[in-house]
């Protein structure tokens, strides 16, 4: 586990599972996340983790196990009720209402995510932006947006609806190193302004600029949990994730 349960404790996940059939997909996951921190996943393809983002967001309902955010069960509540409890999700390829601006993005996320009326989302959406370094671009298309903007966006969406805790799912794939540094920039601050993060990375100098800790997930658990420089130098880690004798 990381961490402990208790007061500060922000989520908490406890046997976790999800089978389709014989399929094994989560496989009594254990996971605590004090609120504050920055949990960066990491694992092989098909290791499960953006399925455990899905099930600890709703999408998917999990086949045994628990989850707590805050001392609260929510395992068994909709994705939009999760959303309003403060729990917000970004995805691994952006997905923006591509006619819409990039202020209506970000507001509709205020106004739906976080069921805020349309003055506090308006509010939100302009403090937003601007952490984002998007609000030079509040009025353009979103469908008009770089790569980069994309990703940037796709953060404020998720940070629109006023969250606590912040699922990031790959979103420094596909940058360049500068674009990346931009971006780090800006999670940086996210996390100091006292979001928790949980954060799926293949960039492992992503997450080791910026998480505190590092679990392992392979074949639908977690194998390893510690500090990063601990974490990458396991022999289990590097056999299944970074290749046996690197």
């Amino acid at each position: 586990m990381v961490g402990s349960d208790g007061p500060g404790t922000m989520l908490e996940l406890s046997g976790l599972a999800l089978h389709f059939g014989a399929l094994k997909v989560l496989d009594g996951v254990e996971l605590t996340v004090p609120q504050g921190a920055v949990v960066g996943v990491i694992g092989p393809n098909g290791a499960g983790k953006t399925t455990l983002f899905n099930v600890i967001a709703g999408v998917l309902s999990p086949s045994a196990g628990s989850i707590r955010f805050e001392g609260r069960d929510v395992g068994a509540m909709p994705v939009w009720d999760r959303c309003r409890l403060g729990i917000a999700r970004t995805y691994q390829i952006p997905k923006p209402f591509t006619n819409m601006t990039v202020f209506e993005n970000v507001l509709a996320a205020g106004l739906h995510g976080g069921a805020l009326s349309m003055r506090e989302a308006s509010a939100r959406a302009e403090d937003v932006l601007a952490l984002v370094e998007l609000d030079h671009r509040s009025s353009l298309r979103a469908g008009d947006l770089s790569l980069l903007d994309l990703k940037r966006l796709e953060l404020a969406k998720a940070l629109g609806s006023g969250p606590r805790l912040l699922l990031l799912d790959e979103i420094a794939g596909g940058l360049t190193d500068a674009e990346c540094d931009t971006l780090l920039d800006i999670i940086s601050t996210v996390r100091e302004r006292g979001t928790t993060i949980v954060w799926i990375e293949h960039v492992i100098r992503a997450l080791r600029r910026i998480a505190g800790t590092i679990a392992v997930l392979y074949n639908g658990t977690f194998i390893a949990t510690g500090a990063p420089d601990e974490v990458l130098v396991d022999r289990r880690v590097k056999d299944v994730y970074l290749g046996a004798g690197q």
